[in-house]
């Protein structure tokens, strides 16, 4: 073929509305009794194969701990040294192969995602991890039809970047892949994670051994099988679950080590940073290391704010998806002229929320991940109730007999530099610091100093001046940055997400930069 193949013009996937009485509500709602009334067996899959090690954990409902969903399969070094041969055989192949074959294997799976897989991993991600309907459906679906169709689009852009040539001479620039695999390690919150840390190196020709985090299995199963489907070919994505410490070792000692996409904690990355820098003279080449890590987001409002878009903006900034979201908003600061009536609003809203089950459509709340999560949010709830410093304004109660429920609560502090405007928690724990309008400039200050992290960050205003002003102060503390918005909510090719300072290297998903980091 001698054409100059254009791929398809990207649009964002439309957002379903599962209203009531409409086709696609019946529809997922009868794949999620389906689901629930089966348990299934997951394994690993090396070179296109599963692979069962009997080394086996059960997948639970956080909301409903109770329910089993699946039996999966862990990796050990004996099946990481697989998975790594299986990468070096399917590499050379896959990555000599025209791009634009490669491209077309996620547009096929953007398709089948949006047509006759869109329930089933809808569904995963409701049971699997605690996601509302609409919730679920911004990622699962849209947010991951949208990276296959647009990291199409990007790489075709790359691929277009050639140098100019002088008279005599024809320039041309390739971009390869890297040699060697490429490691994702995909977070539980974001289902479209999990499907785009793996592909977006393979769309560029890369092999990739691909760890999913335990507590998504069941929906990075289906995405996987989604994958399949569309034609990947065997050995260029290779799931491997399994314990961080039993699988990032040999993976990192392997000499065909070629690059890391990782999205999870800062603890966890830096440690996989320092294990990399200290084997450094095994490798072929230097890694690519790409990393999306925590956050402590704020919302920071102007005396000139509207006080009920803010309450708003607090309410779903910080409680969508329990808080579970590293752009989550997790602190807040208020002009002491706009706290009575922001603190008036904010509370009634976070009375009226419903929490409960994912299969009550209504509910725009769940349970938070596991145990662990539970209850280490409980400790920063309990901890602000006996403080001097701080004040539970609404929330507070946790329950996890049935499920890992807690409340979403609303702490005010008198010390902005306290525990909880400083650590991320990573649960619907919003904590506020109440600001005297004559002190804009230094509570600014405070903001960018406050805190490691530097993810996401919204301000509020409807003064154009008092925008600038606070745009320039706070220019660096954010990597998405939100004025008279929640700080929660990129969409793929519209804003590309990431962060800098401790929240990870900002490298972009949902950006053609994302995408020239795994070539050479």
């Amino acid at each position: 073929m001698n054409g100059i193949v254009r791929v398809p013009q990207p649009v964002n996937e439309p957002v379903r509305s599962y209203a009531p009485g409409t086709p696609e509500k019946a529809a997922l709602k009868a794949r999620l009794q389906s689901m629930l009334r089966e348990e299934i067996e997951i394994p690993l899959v090396i070179g296109g194969k599963p692979v069962r090690t009997g080394k086996t954990v059960v997948a639970v409902s956080p909301h409903d701990h109770h329910h089993r969903l699946a039996t999966f399969h862990q990796a050990g070094k004996t099946e990481v040294a697989q998975a790594v041969q299986s990468a070096a055989s399917g590499w050379r192949e896959w990555s000599e192969m025209r791009w634009e074959q490669r491209a077309a294997v996620f547009l096929k799976a953007a398709d089948l995602l949006a047509g006759p897989w869109r329930d089933t991993v809808n569904a995963a991600t409701m049971l699997g991890q605690s996601k509302t309907v609409f919730q679920a459906e911004i990622d699962a679906a849209c947010e991951l039809i949208d990276f296959w169709r647009f990291n199409v689009q990007f790489a075709q852009g790359i691929y277009e970047q050639q140098p100019i040539s002088a008279r005599g001479i024809w320039d041309a620039l390739d971009y390869r892949p890297l040699e060697g695999f490429v490691f994702a390690v995909t977070p539980f919150n974001f289902t479209a994670i999990g499907g785009n840390l793996p592909s977006a190196p393979a769309l560029m020709g890369n092999a990739v051994l691909w760890k999913p985090a335990s507590t998504a299995i069941l929906s990075n199963w289906y995405v996987l099988r989604v994958l399949e489907e569309a034609g990947l070919p065997p050995g260029v994505i290779n799931f491997i679950p399994g314990r961080g410490s039993e699988v990032g070792g040999p993976v990192f000692d392997s000499p065909g080590f070629a690059g890391l996409h990782f999205t999870g904690s800062t603890e966890t990355f830096q440690g996989m940073w320092s294990t990399i820098a200290g084997n450094l003279p095994r490798y072929k080449s230097y890694p690519r290391i790409v990393g999306e890590t925590g956050g402590k987001d704020f919302i920071f409002a102007h005396p000139s704010a509207d006080a009920e878009a803010l309450a708003v903006a607090f309410v779903r900034g910080a409680f969508e998806y329990q808080g579970q979201k590293c752009s989550a908003a997790s602190r807040g600061y208020i002009p002491k002229s706009l706290w009575p009536a922001v603190k008036e609003r904010l509370v009634a809203e976070v009375e009226a929320i419903l929490m409960g089950s994912p299969l009550d459509f209504r509910n725009f709340m769940a349970a938070v991940i596991d145990e662990a999560s539970f209850d280490k949010t409980m400790d920063y709830i309990d901890f602000a109730r006996r403080s001097n410093e701080a004040q539970i304004v609404v929330g507070g109660s946790g329950d996890k007999t049935s499920g890992y429920f807690v409340e979403p609560t609303v702490v005010l502090t008198s010390n902005p530099g306290f525990k909880l405007m400083q650590e991320e928690i990573f649960a619907p724990v919003l904590t506020l610091f109440v600001y005297d309008d004559r002190d804009l400039d230094a509570t600014l200050a405070l903001c960018d100093s406050t805190s490691p992290y530097a993810l996401t960050g919204a301000i509020f205003a409807r003064d154009r001046a008092a925008i600038a002003r606070m745009s320039t102060a706070l220019r660096h503390a954010a990597g998405n940055f939100y004025i008279n918005d929640k700080p929660t909510g990129a969409v793929v090719g519209q804003q590309p997400f990431g962060g800098a300072r401790a929240s990870g290297t900002n490298d972009k998903a949902g950006a053609a930069v994302n995408l020239l980091r795994w070539t050479s």
